[in-house]
């Protein structure tokens, strides 16, 4: 038994980019980036910030199109994937996280204050907690090496 889950709480680096692999399968893409600060040996602040590419599948997918634009400040769960490809013989690695929960952060004024998570019955936004226990088709695709759109990575 394994456990494949990442969590992580950062502001979105663009706006996200929509596609449809199917008539009805939205697909986003985005940057997430988060930071941690540290001060040095010298007493300066130093921070580091790690970029993130985010893909979100389906209902939530439709979430981020209608929500979420560059700035936002978003709390993800989700799992790591990885991925390569072959593109004028040269392979190609990269690194996502395919996204099952999705929370926007942020007070009054500001983007977000949602919490979105999956459902199999729902695309719409809910505030109440969902679980979700079954490989979905979106996963399953993604993992199956159906490249389709996502020739043209990284993000």
């Amino acid at each position: 038994m394994g456990l494949n889950k990442v969590m992580l709480i950062g502001n979105v680096g663009n706006d996200p980019e929509i596609t449809y692999v199917q008539e009805d399968v939205p697909v986003a893409k985005f940057s997430l980036a988060t930071s941690e600060s540290y001060k040095d040996k010298n007493g300066e602040k130093v921070t580091n910030t790690e970029w993130h590419n985010i893909v979100i599948w389906r209902g939530l997918a439709k979430v981020v199109e209608q929500y979420v634009k560059k700035g936002a400040k978003l709390f993800i769960e989700g799992k790591i994937s990885y991925q390569q490809y072959e593109k004028d013989g040269v392979t190609k690695y990269f690194t996502t996280v395919v996204a099952r929960n999705m929370e926007m952060l942020g007070g009054k004024g500001e983007e977000g204050g949602g919490n979105y998570q999956k459902s199999p019955t729902t695309s719409t936004p809910s505030t109440q907690q969902q679980t979700n226990t079954t490989k979905t088709e979106e996963t399953q695709a993604f993992e199956g090496g159906d490249m389709g759109e996502l020739d043209d990575l990284p993000f």
